[in-house]
């Protein structure tokens, strides 16, 4: 058992950001589940522990749990919905990598759960459908933020093609579209509030591909500000500053004649008593002599 969580420990230490992302949902689902079973088992209510990772709709009650708007994007509880958020993430992040950098696949999955949750808390506070529920309403899972990786990478490589079972091939821009208008159509369904999550994360993932080709990347200031985060209490390399003396003119002038009445002495040594005659200091300055 041990062997087995040493092994977990350095893949996800020495795996990609994608990988990184997959662990931590699976690791946090893992747990929810587990922790579900514990509560059961002593007739506590099974999805208590969700309250602190899911994202409620009422901003009143986000202002008590301000760390959900980044928790529910790695929360997923049922098996499906795990299931097939990771299997477009690994599928998907892996296209998205072929042209931005992993920072930027960190960024845009922080960014694009961000703004599906904003989206969500928007739409359930000024739709009349969505008011009577809202103050009992939550969101939980990743899939703004795969949808934003999606959206990204279909809307900056339009002409991108992939290969679909009974489908064939087919352009990554067209089953994109495609899932944003299912999306669209399912949002007075059961499960409104994730799709309209989807729909914010993929608006992002388009802002994100036009300004990417106006040369502005909108992952850069939260990949800045997640550095500030993981540097804190880290502390700065101390900086040593030696300062040396300036040679002065008639020191530098004593120490070349002191130089050049040496090598003359051992030039006429040479010169007399052969080269086996130096000792080994003076064929050392004879050599770096010749090397000037």
């Amino acid at each position: 058992m041990e062997n087995i969580f040493g092994d977990l420990k350095r893949t996800f230490r020495s795996g990609s950001i994608l990988t990184k992302f997959i662990y931590i949902n699976v690791g946090v689902f893992v747990v929810v589940r587990l922790a579900a079973v514990v509560f059961i088992l002593f007739n506590i209510q099974s999805f208590s522990f969700l309250h602190y990772l899911q994202m409620p709709s009422s901003p009143i009650q986000l202002l008590y749990k301000p760390w959900t708007i980044i928790t529910y994007m790695f929360t997923q509880y049922d098996f499906l919905h795990i299931l097939f958020n990771m299997l477009w993430l690994y599928w998907f992040g892996r296209i998205f990598l072929q042209f931005f950098t992993p920072r930027q696949l960190g960024g845009i999955y922080i960014l694009g759960g961000i703004a599906g949750a904003i989206l969500f808390m928007v739409a359930y506070n000024v739709f009349p459908y969505f008011r009577t529920v809202a103050l009992d309403s939550a969101l939980i899972g990743s899939s703004a933020s795969v949808m934003a990786i999606v959206f990204a990478v279909s809307f900056y490589k339009k002409e991108y093609e992939i290969g679909l079972l009974f489908i064939g091939r087919i352009k990554l821009i067209y089953l994109a579209l495609g899932t944003f208008v299912l999306d669209f159509l399912a949002i007075t369904s059961t499960n409104a509030g994730g799709h309209i999550a989807h729909l914010g994360g993929a608006l992002f993932g388009i802002w994100f591909a036009s300004r990417i080709k106006a040369g502005k990347d909108l992952t850069a200031p939260m990949n800045r500000l997640i550095d500030k985060i993981v540097n804190i209490g880290k502390r700065k390399p101390i900086l040593h500053v030696s300062y040396k003396r300036t040679e002065t003119d008639y020191d530098y002038n004593a120490r070349k004649h002191k130089e050049h009445t040496e090598l003359d002495t051992i030039l006429d040594k040479l010169k007399h008593s052969g080269y086996e005659s130096l000792s080994a200091e003076e064929k050392k300055r004879l050599f770096d002599a010749s090397k000037k």
